[in-house]
């Protein structure tokens, strides 16, 4: 059982081998399919010239057997003229007088006996209406009942015929049966000629179509894997040259020689790889434009800014002084010049990151604390919006190499948009550790994401509904800044969304810098976006914080 466990795991490993190679390499199956077609070909092409051969050396055996039995028939009537009033015993002896009389002769001519071979006379006397046993001269024995019926109705007939020798060898005859005119008593003649060169020669011919077949099939092989490779060298040396240009090698080019159609294939990829290689240089060119002057604008239009915000707080602290529809006035500016210097301090993030001179100031430290500082940064927004900030957080620590400041503004710009996109309902922030990874997860019950529009929330400046009025201000990149400090994390900030059943945040970061990120211990979407399905609730979830927990509660708060 031992053994034939190991020749069942050996087969099996030859087999899925085979199957790979059959997958990956197209000049393995061409090579296999044409050693396939040649070797169907190749047998059908043996089997036919073997028939012909051995239908042609028969055909020529048995004519040239009955051309010389004819003649040895004459040859015996003359022997055993008047023969039929005799006894047995004196029957006998003139038929062995006769078989002597036919070997002499034959072995003395040169005509058909030579083409026919040597053979073994038997002669019988005997017919149909015979009663006694017929007597016989020669191996008689050896003759099939068949052909003795044909040749006792006095017809020429013949039959080839395999018969056990007494030492256990078998021997192939082709007899053939003539009857012999006498005056009164019917003979038989059976000349019985041995097939052993013919079986011989056919051994040979069948020996040396193997053997011929065989070498045809190794040359076809060998022909068919070196014109097969001079195609796929071409081929595997462009998907080489294609693999290191997707890597980033954008000066790989391929080899032309010749002025085949390979070589028109390798044409063609140089001029397309060049003119990719271009395009992927004009869009760097432009981009680093794009980012040179967001940040060039977003530094000069500091001063100006800086000039507009001593004026607009002069005005601000004297706002009293001035009717009230300029008194509101007042407030607005303010509150617009607080936007659009968030949004200069945006721009000039993401063009820094954009850049990458962005580092990591990373350092080990309990994450609890910060998720508790962003609650606290939203308290103010979330009690405008008439929203409350649950904070769920775990007893132990959760130390993790983090930069404190990234952090915190991740949340804080998931917590503000949660709020923003609530409706009033609560806010969920979550946090979880395992040994390798750290999640958070804002979870809200708002308006919710519609399908295809979790992958876009963080495009830059991208609304899910250009038509709904903020509540929070924002610039529209703060999502798009969250992602790009999770990512230099080495983390994931992914989302989650149902129309009329809010939307869920995700912020995986990993606890080491120097170890990857396993699987987070926050699952998304949320466990209970099946039951709010489900019951058709309005999204609400009680949410049992922990012992050191901040709930935000909103309230009135005014300028």
């Amino acid at each position: 059982m031992r053994q034939f466990r190991r020749i069942v795991v050996f087969v099996r490993r030859k087999v899925v081998a085979f199957n790979e190679l059959w997958r990956y390499s197209l000049q393995f199956r061409v090579t296999v399919s044409t050693l396939a077609l040649s070797s169907a070909v190749v047998f059908v092409l043996g089997m036919v010239l073997q028939n012909q051969i051995t239908d042609r050396l028969v055909e020529t055996k048995q004519n040239a057997a009955i051309a010389q039995t004819r003649a040895v028939v004459e040859t015996a009537a003359g022997e055993l003229i008047g023969v039929g009033t005799e006894s047995p015993d004196a029957l006998t002896a003139r038929m062995n007088n006769a078989l002597k009389k036919i070997s002499s002769t034959t072995s003395s001519q040169d005509g058909a006996g030579s083409t026919a071979g040597t053979f073994e006379p038997v002669l019988a006397a005997g017919g149909r209406d015979q009663s006694s046993k017929p007597v016989a001269a020669g191996p008689y024995d050896r003759v099939p009942v068949r052909l003795r019926q044909f040749v006792e109705t006095e017809q020429l007939s013949y039959l080839t015929h395999t018969v056990t020798e007494a030492d256990g060898g078998k021997t192939t005859y082709l007899i053939v049966g003539a009857p012999v005119s006498t005056m009164i008593n019917p003979l038989q003649l059976y000349l019985l000629y041995p097939l052993t060169s013919e079986q011989n020669t056919v051994s040979t011919v069948q020996n040396t179509l193997l053997v011929g077949g065989l070498v045809l099939l190794l040359l076809l092989a060998g022909i068919t894997n070196l014109v097969t490779r001079q195609v796929v060298r071409p081929v595997r040396q462009a998907a080489a040259a294609a693999e290191q240009f997707a890597g980033g090698d954008l000066d790989q080019r391929l080899a032309v020689l010749g002025e085949d159609d390979l070589a028109k294939l390798a044409v063609s990829y140089n001029e397309m790889a060049a003119s990719i290689q271009r395009q992927i240089r004009q869009l760097e060119e432009f981009g680093g434009l794009q980012r040179r002057f967001t940040s060039d604008v977003s530094h000069e239009l500091r001063t100006p800014l800086t000039t507009v915000r001593m004026a607009a707080d002069v005005l601000h602290a004297s706002r009293e002084q001035f009717p009230a529809g300029l008194a509101r006035s007042t407030e607005l500016l303010v509150d617009e010049l607080d936007r659009f210097e968030a949004l200069l301090g945006d721009l000039l993030e993401i063009s820094r990151l954009d850049a990458g001179v962005e580092e990591l100031s990373a350092e080990l430290i309990d994450v609890r604390p910060i998720a508790t500082r962003a609650v606290e940064q939203v308290r103010v927004i979330a009690g405008n919006a008439g929203s409350s900030v649950e904070l769920v957080l775990p007893d132990e620590e959760a130390p993790a190499e983090v930069d404190a400041r990234r952090v915190e503004r991740i949340l804080r710009n998931l917590l503000a948009n949660a709020v923003d996109h609530s409706e009033g309902n609560p806010v969920v922030l979550t946090l979880a550790v395992n040994e390798t990874a750290v999640a958070i997860t804002v979870r809200d019950r708002g308006v919710g994401l519609r399908p295809g529009e979790a992958e876009l929330v963080f495009n830059r400046f991208w609304r899910a509904d250009p038509s709904r009025n903020r509540r929070t201000g924002g610039t529209g990149l703060g999502l798009a800044i969250s992602q790009e400090d999770a990512r230099l994390h080495g983390g994931v900030l992914d989302a989650w969304g149902e129309t009329g059943h809010g939307a869920c945040f995700r912020l995986v970061l990993p606890r080491r810098q120097d170890t990857p990120m396993g699987e987070s211990p926050l699952v998304l979407p949320p466990p209970d976006h099946k039951a709010t399905d489900t019951h058709g609730s309005s999204g609400l979830l009680e949410v049992r914080p922990a012992p050191d927990a901040i709930l935000a509660e909103p309230e009135e708060v005014g300028r």
